[in-house]
């Protein structure tokens, strides 16, 4: 996918809020935590109900990384009445690829992946969900 560069203006007071949000979150810049606030809301918007829902939160990471794996299992037992399971598989000598698999409204999933997948150093993550009801 091609970037796009454009300009944002914004008050004083909202800048600092964005810069301790993406201190808060571990983004790296600003525009990774505007990019990820964007597909946030898009996400919300399409998923801004209380259906039961089924579906998984794929992450990929660097394995080298053992303060992710230790952030992982820290949201997911916070939120173990969520997940159905979950496993990690060593792609290669770089990368992890987690898996989750995770049942319940759909916000609250959609809170969880968000949790997950903002953690530092996260290559990539997605949530996909279907309709259990």
């Amino acid at each position: 996918m091609t970037l796009k560069r454009f300009g944002v203006s914004l008050e004083e007071e909202l800048l600092d809020e964005l810069d301790k949000y993406v201190e808060r979150n571990g983004f790296s810049n600003r525009s990774q935590a505007i990019r990820f606030l964007v597909e946030k809301n898009v996400a919300e918007e399409k998923w801004m109900c209380n259906h039961t829902v089924a579906g998984t939160i794929v992450i990929m990471y660097d394995k080298e990384r053992k303060d992710i794996t230790a952030r992982i299992a820290d949201i997911e037992q916070e939120h173990q009445q969520l997940i159905l399971s979950s496993s990690q598989y060593f792609i290669n000598s770089n990368f992890c690829l987690h898996i989750a698999t995770v049942m319940g409204e759909a916000f609250r999933l959609t809170g969880l992946s968000d949790r997950l997948i903002a953690i530092k150093g996260i290559k990539h993550g997605k949530l996909v969900m279907s309709r259990a009801e």
